[in-house]
């Protein structure tokens, strides 16, 4: 029996992680790239905005120093001290992201799978033409396709990116110093971890919300400790203000936010969305129907509406997600080479914003909790009371669980703390496996930890169950 052949465009989470899956089932698999592997997750994104995120909290840890006891020979604080060297921060964000990309093209070479560089697209349902960089076409034949192109950052017309005033976070790694006064645009996830990554390393920073609250499809207590946080150091949070306009300077621009109220700055930096990359790619030729913005749409098993070609990540729209991405390429080749699969579980996935504490949450949040005709309770601890937050001297924060009456079973969770990334795992299995509070409240935890908190947290809710 012939191989199954497998052609995938793209090569960020959604269509490494399909090929790896791939090759472990035997098809003949190629990646169609022009960027290297690892997409915008590993380039322009996630590793990168990390990465910067990292230095950040490096600076900081610098007022908390002196209070801890550490401090130049002086006895100076070392805040009054720290400086930040933003070449050499952007230097190591690149190569971060360079040996990422780099590190997952060697696992996926090794399990066979056929790298080929260039732009794809759809001359058929099962012929992908490939334009590559030495101006000839490849034609690779497919039994079946996955579409994982991703998305690019949504570009205002009056504020074209320059990569020297004016930036969305494609171009933002091209910076070399810290900006004096930075105007963001935009509250979701992303202008908020660059808000609070810039306020951190000494920049003047105005962050323009459209909303009455930053972090609009966050928690609103989650929101609202981060709106704290930020003010305490010393950012400015325009509220229910859209950029209607923007006008450069040789030392600066000035972004309208309403009728005649302008915001200075030294630069810009544009955080309003992304915008699925879809174009180009040959799908109504195809016969793929495109949705809104031109996102793909697919069934819980990432089938669009032509058997054989599937669609993963930022391509479809929705919940644009590394992890959300990599589990949509998994589950399509699952189907497509016939394993045994069940649909995403939507219910059930786990998002984290890197702002200072960071926001990580799994499941049913607050506003759907308020509004469910369920039968659902919820308990929110403070981590004042957390002996290992209190040495860290990081007590901005809580946990929330919200969990079904009479059974217990927990559909929600919420950590807003320092390494909330990292603590929202044991409630993320939870929800993913229906486990109920009394399964999570009987689990160990380590003493003192931040995690005793989740277990406290489920305790508590059992308690109140009970």
């Amino acid at each position: 029996m012939s191989q199954i052949r497998i052609v995938i465009l793209g090569g960020g989470p959604g269509g490494y992680e399909a090929a790896l899956v791939a090759a472990e089932h035997g098809a003949d698999v190629s990646i169609v790239s022009k960027d290297g592997l690892g997409g915008n997750s590993v380039l322009w994104d996630c590793v990168p905005s990390k990465a910067l995120v990292s230095s950040a909290e490096a600076m900081g840890w610098m007022p908390l120093a002196h209070r801890l006891g550490v401090r130049l020979p002086s006895g100076a604080d070392i805040a009054a001290r720290a400086t930040v060297d933003m070449r050499v921060v952007m230097e190591r964000v690149q190569a971060l992201s360079r040996d990422q990309s780099e590190d997952i093209a060697k696992r996926v070479l090794s399990e066979g799978v056929r790298l080929v560089e260039g732009v794809g697209r759809l001359a058929g349902r099962e012929v992908v033409e490939v334009a590559c960089p030495d101006d000839r076409t490849r034609v690779l034949h497919a039994d079946v396709v996955l579409v994982a192109t991703g998305s690019n950052p949504r570009v205002l017309p009056f504020a074209r990116p320059d990569g020297e005033r004016v930036f969305t976070a494609r171009e933002l790694f091209a910076l070399q110093e810290v900006p004096e006064q930075l105007v963001v645009v935009g509250s979701g996830a992303t202008g908020a971890e660059y808000a609070h990554a810039f306020a951190r390393f000494g920049s003047s920073v105005h962050l323009i919300s459209s909303r009455s609250q930053i972090l609009p499809s966050e928690d609103p207590d989650a929101a609202a400790l981060i709106e704290d946080s930020f003010e305490r150091w010393g950012m400015t949070i325009h509220r229910q203000r859209r950029a209607v306009d923007m006008e450069r300077g040789a030392d600066g621009v000035r972004v309208k936010i309403g009728e005649d109220e302008w915001i200075e700055g030294t630069h810009a930096l544009y955080c309003v969305g992304q915008v699925p990359s879809s174009r180009g790619l040959g799908l109504e030729a195809a016969g793929v129907e495109l949705g809104a913005g031109g996102a793909i749409p697919v069934d819980g098993v990432s089938r669009t509406n032509v058997y054989t070609i599937y669609a993963a990540g930022d391509v479809t729209g929705g919940i644009m997600l590394a992890t959300t991405a990599a589990m949509q390429g998994r589950i399509a080749m699952w189907h497509a080479l016939g394993a045994a699969v069940a649909p995403l579980r939507r219910d059930a996935i786990a998002a984290c914003i890197f702002t200072h504490p960071e926001v990580a949450s799994v499941g049913m949040n607050a506003v759907k909790a308020q509004s469910s005709q369920l039968p659902i309770e919820t308990v929110r601890l403070p981590l004042a009371s957390n002996s290992r937050a209190k040495m860290a001297e990081r007590t901005d924060g809580f946990v929330k669980i919200h969990a079904m009456q009479g059974s217990g079973t927990v559909l929600g969770g919420l950590v807003v703390s320092d390494r909330a990334s990292e603590l929202i795992t044991p409630l993320s299995v939870a929800v993913f496996n229906r486990l109920s509070v009394s399964q999570l409240a009987y689990a160990f935890s380590i003493y003192p930890s931040l995690s005793g908190s989740v277990h406290e947290t489920a305790r508590l809710l059992m308690d109140r169950l009970a």
